[in-house]
């Protein structure tokens, strides 16, 4: 099973500032609706279901964004996403938003979700099944700091580039 996984998505005139750049909350919704899209697809993990066959979700815990070069109206943009941890009753997801080529690094996200039960209203522990496709295709990451892991990631880029 595939850990890294890529979407194309266009940025919708809408969802921009007065300069047609993507707007800072848009950004959330873009990785947000994109990271459904490919666990149901790439995972068949369509959290609705699951939602309505088991009662339990999860809920965002926290967001660390770093916004890096702006995304335009209209333009096209890849989106990628990675489980980078999880527990028993966590998951930490990392998501980037590159250009359509994958040259220019727009943001980078990690994004901490805890499994939740919506009848008890608390968090749940993730089954067995769960934990099996997690092992599965996480991708664990050498910082456990997000400034630590953008500062690695831009190294990365500017030393690519000077190659």
């Amino acid at each position: 099973m595939e850990s890294v996984l890529k979407t194309k998505r266009k940025i919708r005139f809408q969802d921009c500032d007065p300069f047609n750049h993507l707007n800072n909350s848009k950004y959330l919704e873009y990785f947000i609706n994109t990271r459904e899209d490919q666990i149901a697809e790439h995972y068949d993990l369509d959290i609705f279901k699951y939602l309505r066959t088991t009662g339990l979700s999860w809920v965002v815990a926290s967001n660390q964004i770093s916004y890096i070069r702006p995304a335009f109206t209209m333009e096209t943009v890849l989106i990628e996403s990675q489980l980078i941890q999880y527990s028993d009753n966590f998951l930490l997801v990392e998501m980037k938003m590159w250009n359509e080529n994958e040259t220019e690094l727009k943001a980078i996200l990690w994004i901490k979700f805890i499994q939740y039960n919506v009848q008890t209203k608390k968090a749940a522990t993730h089954s067995d099944e769960l934990m099996q496709l997690f092992q599965s295709v996480v991708l664990p990451v050498n910082e456990s700091i997000f400034e630590n892991r953008y500062f690695e990631i831009i190294q990365k880029l500017k030393a690519s580039m000077s190659a």
